[in-house]
């Protein structure tokens, strides 16, 4: 009876480790979004997390008739990338991501999580400052 219990408790113990698996590390898609870097915070109460929001070009629209900004919310885990970040607000830049089905709270608020900056850019380069 006793080995019995033991291997369903074990069963049971893989497969919700599968399952967290799944959820929270099992990387769903990846991909580059660009645009205006608007803050870059790091947060938290326990676990000090790194979250940003760019503001994507362009405009969209919950329903008919409605004009809205596309943001992009996403959260970081090097202290390399933070660091470049924390530099660059008002400027365009472009994230390399992997979106994640789940957040958990030492990775950040959002399942989405930068891992490379590809370039920042100065919005106002080539342009003339207003006088």
């Amino acid at each position: 009876m006793g080995r019995f219990v033991f291997i369903v408790v074990t069963v049971i113990l893989l497969i919700l480790g599968g399952i967290f698996f799944y959820k929270f590390y099992f990387v769903f898609g990846k991909g580059v979004k660009a645009g205006e870097l608007n803050y870059f915070v790091q947060k938290g109460y326990i676990f000090k997390t790194y979250e940003g929001k760019i503001i994507q070009s362009g405009y969209k629209g919950q329903t008919s008739g409605s004009i809205q900004s596309n943001e992009f919310q996403f959260s970081v885990t090097d202290e390399n990338i933070a660091s470049k970040l924390m530099t660059a607000s008002g400027k365009v830049v472009e994230l390399h991501y992997k979106e994640y089905l789940g957040a958990i709270p030492w990775r950040g608020f959002s399942p989405f999580v930068v891992d490379s900056i590809i370039s920042i850019s100065d919005p106002n380069q080539g342009r003339n400052p207003i006088p």
